[in-house]
């Protein structure tokens, strides 16, 4: 271990890789799993890694917001028996969603849409892989553009001048995170200058998400061994544009302090509309 790694874990952070898109000048793209019929998806696009320090989130938990950071932290245990199962998911976990998303952010009306599970060396019809590129879910049109895949164009119309966000809920199905853990940008350090829209090529559709340039003032977050008693709220888009966090760019990682051992991580994310 270098002084500098030393230094670092000391202080509450760990020095670790995140791949990150490069502007090169070219409108970049994805064909998805969907499309390419492979365990990962296909990038059309210049990608470079960066070494960055990521600091642990639980001495400042408390004080993260949706609002500020774009990262919300609850101790929020759930009694689910099987998170594979889509059925007991929709009909137990998602009221504990809508609730937990109502208490943090006092939103009047809340839609899920979808949710995925995340495994490490997954990939199957189960589990996807964790995704190990610095992206946001939603652009300035994306997010705009899923409240009239969710609600239809009539209902979006109606709702056209509601103050919206997209939020996903994030948590582990299988005992604290010890691979692939996830990796959140402070959204306070975000210069909206790296966000590069991406088009996602589906089958059926082409859709956009942000992926994000290296800056070193750029401030990496995460919560070691985080167990399924607890739940990260992660802004995706903000319609309001008065200063307040907007996109939360995130990315999976690989933890140096990772054991051959070390069981791999299960999550579910489950994706929100909410509506003020």
């Amino acid at each position: 271990m270098s002084a500098t790694t030393e230094t670092l874990e000391s202080a509450g952070a760990v020095h670790a890789t995140l791949n990150f898109m490069v502007k090169d000048g070219q409108r970049p793209y994805v064909r998805t799993e969907a499309l390419t019929g492979a365990p990962e998806p296909e990038y059309v696009a210049t990608m470079a890694d960066h070494q960055v320090p990521i600091h642990d989130a639980r001495p400042e938990a408390d004080a993260l917001s949706l609002e500020r950071e774009g990262i919300a932290y609850r101790d929020r245990p759930v009694d689910i028996v099987d998170f594979y199962d889509d059925a007991e998911v929709r009909a137990r976990y998602y009221p504990n969603v809508v609730a937990l998303i109502r208490d943090v952010t006092g939103a009047s009306r809340v839609e899920i849409f979808d949710h995925t599970r995340r495994r490490d060396g997954g990939g199957d019809a189960q589990a996807k892989q964790p995704a190990s590129r610095v992206h946001n879910d939603y652009t300035d049109w994306s997010g705009a553009q899923r409240v009239r895949d969710v609600l239809g164009a009539e209902e979006a119309a109606r709702l056209r001048d509601t103050p919206f966000a997209q939020i996903n809920v994030w948590r582990s199905i299988a005992g604290p995170v010890k691979r692939s853990p996830l990796a959140l940008l402070d959204a306070t350090s975000l210069d909206p200058d790296d966000l590069i829209g991406t088009d996602m090529h589906y089958p059926d559709r082409v859709g956009e998400i942000y992926h994000l340039a290296y800056n070193p003032a750029q401030r990496w977050l995460y919560f070691p061994d985080i167990g399924p008693a607890s739940a990260i709220l992660i802004k995706g888009f903000d319609s309001r544009t008065d200063g307040r966090a907007r996109f939360t760019p995130h990315s999976a990682f690989t933890d140096p302090r990772t054991r051959p051992e070390d069981p791999a991580r299960e999550s579910i994310e489950v994706r929100t509309l909410a509506f003020f």
